[in-house]
């Protein structure tokens, strides 16, 4: 399995690289199903992997100007301050079990798992449909405007969930920043990658301390996953971008339900 798992660490910069997200939803299910990292610790993994590889891909974004940094300081404060805390304080704080329903044992993990797989599930959506808005975006390019309260909502929201399930949360920064900073599509991908880089790193931070971190599968998933992104970048040229991110968005919507249906109906027959 480990031999997959490293083939598959490939394809999360692969697929950074290839559609500008979608990676970030792969590294948690490749490192708790394929190395058979625990779930809490697995979470803990994906924010540095998600984080060292965001970082990379978004050099060649500010090369080419796609990156707005007036947009990644507004966002990225209280997405940054949200992670932190969440890896910090919340996570460590959540009871194992963390509820029951009848008799039915609810674990910390399978609690994680099952929001990561409903976070999947509306990721996949995010994919799959057709936007029909794409003139509107750049119509704003020119002169932008910003909805303060509405990032800074944002901000948090998308920091509590990437510290809870340590995905990047691109799917969700990316209409943000489109809808609330009235930033092109282009360029809100290039500054996500700078949101998603800060906020994820500095939520590994958070926990330092509390997890027990095995720093030789850690380094080599996070390597495998820059070089993909490199791959991804030479092979966007060549691929239709629109067809191929539906076509991962089917994927991630059956690997969502496949993990719900794992953690929460077989994992107790």
């Amino acid at each position: 399995m480990e031999i997959l798992g490293y083939f598959a660490s490939a394809l999360i910069g692969i697929s950074l690289g290839l559609i500008g997200g979608g990676g970030s939803i792969l590294t948690v299910p490749v490192l708790v199903y394929l190395f058979g990292v625990e779930p809490v610790t697995a979470t803990a993994y994906s924010l540095f992997i998600v984080g060292s590889t965001s970082l990379v891909g978004v050099l060649p974004k500010y090369k080419d100007g796609l990156v707005n940094l007036k947009t990644s300081v507004i966002f990225g404060i209280p997405s940054i301050l949200a992670v932190y805390a969440t890896r910090k304080f919340i996570v460590p704080l959540i009871p194992d079990p963390a509820f029951h329903i009848s008799d039915f044992a609810v674990t910390k993990a399978m609690l994680l798992m099952g929001l990561f797989a409903l976070l999947m599930v509306f990721a996949s959506y995010s994919m799959i449909r057709t936007k029909k808005n794409a003139e509107t975006e750049t119509q704003d390019a020119g002169v932008q405007k910003f909805n303060y309260a509405g990032i800074l909502l944002e901000g948090v929201v998308v920091g509590v969930l990437t510290g809870l399930v340590g995905a990047g949360g691109g799917f969700l920064i990316i209409p943000a920043l489109v809808l609330f900073s009235k930033l092109p599509m282009k360029q809100a991908v290039g500054t996500s990658l700078l949101i998603i880089a800060a906020k994820s790193l500095f939520g590994f931070l958070g926990d330092l301390g509390h997890q027990a971190i095995d720093w030789t599968l850690l380094l080599t998933v996070t390597a495998l996953a820059i070089g993909g992104i490199f791959i991804g970048n030479v092979l966007s040229r060549k691929v239709d971008g629109d067809k191929l991110k539906k076509a991962f968005g089917w994927f991630v919507l059956v690997m969502g339900i496949y993990i719900l249906a794992k953690e929460l109906v077989f994992s107790h027959q």
